[in-house]
């Protein structure tokens, strides 16, 4: 029992370190565009909550980055990023461990990690500045907790399950989802009278001391509102995001860019095994239950990332994956991890690397074609192509450049225009670089408090205390033409 407890353990360190490894050596470096720069911003500013209503305000995530902003470890942005890459090596580990204690074998656990660990989306997103890769840390580890439950029936793991389930939520509500899976099991084992009433109230608890970085914000914002169903709203929606959280119509266009999301993933004949792992899952689930949960999991997260309709869609497809690679190890225990087999093991071993040659690959192909990658396509030192078909991110420093390049350009106490794309890595080298203190940087549309933006003034007001300029490019423009003057 010893020797087995230090092999897993030792098994988990060393997929950790080796997924750390794969995952700080890609990471950008340095501020970046977008969703990752506001965060890079909001956590600058210690702001837990931004203005984008509740549902997208990532407390738990931005409470970390706060933190880590003090740790004296390169610049500010590239210690932010890392948040993202430590949490993805402890989703790789934490997805290793599952199946190593579920199947009790080592080679479909390696499957299964690695499968995900070099599946686009995911990869995409552990080397930058996002909440996701934290979401599917503690998503791995409810399943962990769960499976334990279900193994020793020892009351510690399902109130484990309950704190790491609170937590998730106060990093991003994708944890709902698993909220309701959760409920439903623990109801079931109440009325069957597998736990007390009392142990059921230790759960909610515990989930709700985990949850109350997110308690915090609903109930500051009910009192701020002085409206339930306001702040309700905005925990569940957002301040815009309403029709897209509810869509229930799916397009022709819609299912085929998500069933080339999802091709891109895992471009490997391993898919295979999904098909096999979700065939036979209650024939190698310990409980019921468990593949019960699993399975609802699946589909939930399959049927919300697919009908979503946001332009970054495909990163909801995250958790899926997640569950996928899950299916694909307990498919591959079932098919080829036999005695008698060692070729074919080591053929799909091999063939979970095919990834990455695709990846390099792809983005020559697809812009040698035209196809359309339906991205923004006129930010300035940023190929689309490479950025958004090839995950890693080493020595990427587009933002930077652009920021560095429209200082150079501005003259002395300019006012600044930026859209929400553009305005972020001015933010972040003006206030956290020290450059070019002298001008004001203003937007329309802003996601974070600080951020001086255009309704404040008209346009006119603006104009009459000195010279506005744009820093929107031209579609098509790399780095030049990307600061023109506003004039009356």
């Amino acid at each position: 029992m010893v020797k087995t407890n230090n092999n897993l353990k030792a098994g988990y360190i060393a997929v950790l370190l080796i997924a750390a490894g794969l995952y700080v050596a890609t990471c950008a470096p340095g501020p970046l565009w977008q969703d990752s720069g506001m965060y890079q911003y909001r956590i600058w500013h210690n702001d837990i909550e931004g203005n984008l209503g509740l549902a997208l305000s990532h407390p738990l995530y931005h409470i970390i980055g706060i933190g880590v902003k003090h740790v004296p470890l390169g610049e500010v942005a590239y210690r932010i990023n890392l948040i993202s890459a430590v949490a993805a090596a402890f989703t790789i580990a934490n997805l290793f461990l599952l199946l190593r204690l579920w199947l009790n074998r080592f080679l479909p656990a390696i499957i299964a990690a690695a499968t995900l660990a070099f599946s686009h989306t995911f990869w995409r997103h552990a080397v930058i500045a996002e909440t996701y890769p934290l979401y599917t840390a503690l998503l791995l580890t409810e399943l962990l907790m769960l499976l334990q439950y279900v193994k020793t029936k020892r009351m510690v793991f399902l109130y484990l399950l309950g704190l790491f389930n609170g937590l998730a939520i106060a990093n991003h509500m994708l944890a709902a989802i698993g909220f309701i899976c959760y409920l439903v099991f623990c109801i079931v084992l109440l009325v069957r009278r597998q736990i007390r009433l009392r142990h059921f109230g230790i759960v909610v608890l515990l989930w709700i001391i985990g949850a109350a970085p997110y308690e915090y914000l609903v109930l500051k914002n009910i009192i701020q509102t002085g409206s339930f169903t306001v702040a309700a709203a905005s925990a569940v929606f957002g301040k815009s995001w309403q029709v897209d959280v509810l869509n229930v119509g799916l397009s022709a266009r819609l299912i085929k860019e998500n069933l080339i999301f999802m091709a891109y993933n895992f471009p490997t004949p391993n898919v295979i095994f999904f098909f096999a792992g979700l065939y036979g899952l209650k024939k190698v689930s310990s409980s019921r239950g468990f593949a019960n949960v699993l399975l609802a999991l699946l589909i939930l997260f399959f049927v919300f990332a697919f009908r979503y309709t946001v332009p970054d869609r495909y990163a909801f497809f995250i958790p899926f994956y997640c569950l996928a690679s899950v299916l694909i190890g307990v498919g591959f225990n079932l098919l080829v991890a036999v005695p008698g087999r060692k070729i074919l093991c080591w053929v799909v071993l091999v063939l979970t690397l095919l990834p990455i040659p695709t990846y390099i690959i792809a983005p020559v192909l697809a812009e040698k074609v035209g196809f359309n990658i339906s991205t923004r396509a006129d930010v300035p030192y940023r190929n689309d192509y490479v950025w958004f078909l090839r995950p890693w991110r080493t020595g990427y420093r587009g933002a930077e450049k652009f920021a560095d390049e429209v200082f150079e350009k501005l003259e002395p106490d300019a006012v600044v225009y930026a859209d929400n794309t553009m305005v972020y890595p001015l933010l972040y080298m003006q206030e956290v670089k020290g450059k070019r203190a002298d001008i004001k940087i203003i937007s329309e549309y802003a996601s974070s408090e600080g951020v001086p933006l255009l309704s404040e003034k008209s346009i006119e007001q603006w104009l009459s205390e000195g010279d506005v300029f744009s820093v929107s490019p031209v579609a098509g423009c790399k780095g030049e033409g990307i600061v023109w003057k506003i004039v009356d």
